[in-house]
């Protein structure tokens, strides 16, 4: 992934219902979701859902896939791990990272 791959991502989700868009599709994956079923989940209007949607596919988030009368739509689970490879790339110097203890800060 280059930069402005990972920035148009990231602006992508950088909205409040295009995140929550995302993430509901994330937790219905493999099988994707119908806009009409996105649209209740989460009290959406279908007009602004389809703009939202759009703007996910155009970033390489979402996938849409034509089921008979219906439209599916499932998360590129592909582009969004290769996102999370470039944000983490230089991670800990190269070094194996390992969550460790909370460290507290001084206060003046």
């Amino acid at each position: 992934m280059d930069e402005s791959t990972a920035v148009a991502s990231l602006a992508a989700l950088a909205q409040g219902a295009r995140l929550r868009v995302f993430r509901a599709l994330v937790g219905a994956a493999p099988d994707g979701m119908t806009p009409g079923a996105l649209s209740a989940m989460l009290d959406i209007p279908a007009s602004t859902l389809s703009f939202h949607l759009k703007e996910l596919m155009h970033a390489g988030l979402v996938d849409v896939e034509r089921e008979g009368r219906n439209l599916n739509y499932r998360p590129a689970i592909a582009q969004m791990n290769a996102l999370l490879a470039y944000l983490t790339a230089h991670c800990c110097q190269g070094r194996a990272c390992a969550p460790g203890p909370a460290r507290r800060r001084a206060t003046c």
